[in-house]
């Protein structure tokens, strides 16, 4: 069955509200160990089906965001998302005092119950109605940006396909195809703040009707983080400051050389080599079957896994008018089919996007024999480390879509990690800023951003155009509107997958199975945990984040191709 065939059923919701109080109530009062088992997987069948249906609804909504029944569809989940939380909510809570908690635990693992008690503190039923305006508010940004019609030399692009030309090697054309698209998005400035504020304001009544002083705290617990907290985040923040922005100012220094420029402008920052950067050397098409040529040498679990990728079509990867922007991998449980959903536009990007959402997809078809579904995924931060760690793994046969490039590739590649990770600081102190002084106005968003720009990212030049200058550059991160704090955690990730990239040099074998196991065993822990698992560092280790950017500098200077 190929996804085109997955059949869509709205959820009845009342229907599922009564067969989950069955089986609730089914569990709880469960004589026996088996007949609580068996409860317990009534249960959890439900939340599949309902999972199912949202998860199908949501790809075909974001694959035509203008499809009218798929955006009926998606307004549906929007106001149903928060009562079937409530559900799960009073299945934790039984969950919790269970008196087979102690032999499910044996079974199941400490995991579930932490996440459980975590969930707790971030629903009750009076939130509800402020949950469905937060999903409606983060559904119109989303939008929003998909609506996009820039005209540039007599073409139209969406915020997708217009980014080829951003790269152009004529400096003038890149510049105004720049300046066109932000331009776009200072035209949609005021509705883009309007939802934002209205966003910021809405997560800040929610948690303090749950108790919390502020949405911080309540931020942390819905990415269910049970290991770290905000002090160590800031930790690590400090550690980038210190030790990756001074090696991303000297990569953009040599950078300018390379172009012949004094200094990068915001548009030159894209375009790492004077006659082009280097580019995927054929269509989609022939892209798909090179990765499958890959996989099938990499490992043969990875070959298993991309076979039935493509037989089941089960990727979305071309950019076309009225397609969400961005790139995603989500699960599709009762089919136990991972899909793949991006907006490949010609770039580097396209192989980037590619290998990174395959390792996602790699690994919940790994662990997918994880009988709940809160180990199908692990926490995002350990989500993100097999996704960009793949993106090394898959090094070795870069050569198939780049050809003579590959070795520009692979240094832009590595470079672009390091660029990444000023900046992913900056969004997660940025909104730190935000959730902490909700009465802010949109004027002081934009200042703080700005401050914390010239903080991290101490060579980023806007050429005068006001809109950025003005500090509104976060605006076109769609994770600041619709998953605050998930930001941290691709950096998180690239930390570790840095690891993996430098364990693979020296002994792939070693480096593959350590990243096996780490997919297999899914959410079943929890991020420090896994990356104990694989063999890793924390990223918060002190000397961790200086050794790693000295290792991956010393390789970056051996390896400058110019």
């Amino acid at each position: 069955m190929t996804f085109a065939e997955f059949q869509y059923e709205r959820p009845n919701m009342g229907k599922l509200k009564a067969d989950f109080s069955i089986a609730l109530q089914a569990f709880e009062k469960a004589p026996t160990l088996e007949e609580a088992k068996q409860a317990f997987a009534d249960i959890y069948q439900l939340r599949t089906d309902f999972q199912t249906m949202y998860n199908i609804a949501y790809i075909r909504h974001s694959s035509d965001t203008r499809d009218a029944f798929y955006e009926g569809e998606n307004n549906f989940f929007d106001e149903q998302l928060p009562l079937f939380e409530e559900l799960k909510t009073d299945f934790y809570r039984v969950l919790l005092v269970s008196k087979w908690r102690p032999d499910l635990e044996a079974i199941y693992g400490e995991q579930l119950f932490a996440i459980a008690e975590l969930s707790l503190k971030t629903f009750h039923p009076d939130v509800i109605e402020d949950l469905q305006e937060e999903n409606r508010l983060a559904s119109s940004y989303n939008k929003l940006k998909a609506s996009a019609q820039v005209e540039f030399e007599g073409k139209t692009y969406n915020l997708s396909s217009i980014q080829p030309l951003e790269e152009d090697t004529n400096r003038d054309k890149r510049a105004a195809a720049a300046k066109t698209k932000w331009d776009w998005l200072a035209s949609q400035q005021t509705e883009m703040e309007r939802i934002f504020d209205d966003l910021v304001k809405v997560r800040h009544r929610i948690a303090q009707k749950l108790g919390f002083e502020n949405f911080v705290e309540l931020g942390y617990a819905r990415m269910l983080r049970t290991d770290y907290n905000a002090e160590d985040v800031a930790y690590y923040r400090e550690q980038i400051r210190q030790h990756i922005v001074p090696l991303a100012s000297r990569l953009y220094e040599k950078q300018a050389e390379r172009l012949g420029l004094d200094q990068l402008s915001y548009y030159d920052e894209a375009m790492l080599f004077p006659d082009g950067n280097p580019q995927p050397q054929g269509e989609p098409n022939w892209i798909v079957d090179r990765a499958a040529e890959m996989y099938a040498e990499l490992s043969p679990e990875t070959d298993t896994f991309f076979r039935f990728m493509q037989e089941g079509q089960l990727m979305d990867l071309v950019s076309r008018d009225g397609k969400s922007t961005g790139g995603y991998c989500t699960y599709i449980p009762a089919h136990r089919a991972p899909f793949i959903f991006s907006n490949f536009n010609g770039t580097s990007g396209d192989i980037d996007v590619l290998t990174h959402e395959a390792g996602h997809a790699f690994q919940v078809y790994s662990s997918r024999d994880l009988s709940i579904s809160e180990y199908n995924w692990p926490t995002y931060e350990a989500c993100e480390i097999h996704s960009m760690s793949m993106e090394f793994f898959t090094w070795p046969w870069m050569a198939n879509f780049f050809k003579e490039a590959v070795e520009d590739y692979r240094f832009g590649h590595l470079s672009g990690a390091i660029y990444f990770l000023p900046y992913g600081v900056s969004v997660d102190e940025f909104q730190h800023f935000v959730y902490a002084n909700p009465d802010a106005t949109p004027a002081e968003r934009n200042q703080a951003w700005r401050e914390i720009e010239v903080k991290y990212l101490p060579q980023r030049n806007y050429d005068g155009h006001s809109y950025l200058e003005a500090g509104a550059f976060w605006q076109k991160q769609t994770h600041i509107f619709a998953m605050p704090f998930y930001y941290i955690d691709y950096t998180l990730a690239q930390i570790c997958a840095f690891q993996f990239w430098s364990k693979d040099q020296a002994d792939h074998a070693t480096a593959w199975s350590d990243y096996v196991r780490l997919c297999k065993a899914g959410g079943s822990a929890s991020f420090l945990r896994l990356v104990e698992l694989a063999g890793l560092e924390s990223p918060f280790a002190p000397g961790c984040v200086e050794r790693l950017s000295k290792e991956v500098g010393n390789w970056l200077e051996q390896n400058a191709q110019r």
